[in-house]
């Protein structure tokens, strides 16, 4: 692996480092000139993994070739079960309209990216306000409806209800940073950001609120009353989080 690529990945665990680092080679490997990019996004490119962080990638290729994709098929796997990998294969065509249709997950990876190889896919790109704001009032209300159903259904079982708050606490953050940035707000990472949005609501209880939250991305499993309260509550943040998003309208 080239010494931008090991530059990159310093501050990341050692077996995180070592499945991307392998993962990489064998894209290289198997693509060969049809890689043109890898970008390393989300709470890796943070320095931010949590025991339950997926490790996420983004491939970028001129052509998916049903050969050369089969050929990572082993390693893909291998990293997969060692650090949770994940990676999404984009065609190089595919950049702009991801970037405008899925418009709230682009915002994250352009706060959120680490280059590991080839030309940055977005020096030029930036998302459209218009799409930001439709995508993330798409985004919330699907959150909000997820959650309602996850409360009836698993209010008894608080280990799957930590299990929900954990999945939970990426997207709320990522759409909290989102929100922020279209209200003209300085950019912060999105755990600051989740931070920043339930302070400024003025009511009390909200700092245990959060810190539930992050016991739950630690893999520890809140007590049933508690993981019960705390869902529910960020269901009513998810909820006032899109009236915000509806007001930029």
């Amino acid at each position: 692996m080239d010494e931008v690529v090991l530059a990159e990945l310093r501050g990341l665990p050692e077996n995180v480092s070592r499945a991307i680092a392998d993962f990489l080679d064998s894209a290289r490997q198997a693509f060969g000139s049809d890689l043109r990019s890898a970008v390393l996004y989300g709470s890796g490119a943070e320095g931010r993994l949590r025991p339950t962080s997926d490790i996420n990638l983004l491939l970028v290729l001129s052509r998916f070739e049903v050969t050369k994709a089969s050929a990572i098929r082993g390693s893909f796997s291998s990293a997969h079960a060692a650090v949770r990998l994940t990676a999404m294969f984009l065609l190089e065509t595919e950049v702009m309209p991801a970037t405008e249709l899925f418009a709230q997950k682009f915002s994250d990876i352009l706060r959120r990216n680490r280059l590991l190889y080839g030309p940055n896919p977005f020096a030029e790109i930036s998302v459209p306000r218009a799409a930001a704001i439709l995508r993330l009032r798409q985004v919330l209300l699907n959150l909000t409806l997820r959650l309602r159903e996850a409360y009836v259904e698993r209010g008894t079982t608080p280990e799957r209800l930590s299990a929900v708050i954990a999945d939970l606490a990426g997207p709320l953050r990522s759409c909290a940073a989102t929100l922020l940035e279209l209200e003209g707000k300085p950019a912060v990472p999105p755990k600051e950001a989740l931070v920043n949005v339930v302070l400024g609501l003025g009511e009390p209880g909200w700092e245990e609120v959060l810190a539930h939250m992050s016991e739950t991305r630690q893999r520890q499993y809140l007590a049933p009353d508690t993981a019960d309260r705390t869902l529910f509550r960020l269901t009513g943040l998810a909820e006032r989080l899109r009236a915000r998003v509806e007001a930029l309208v």
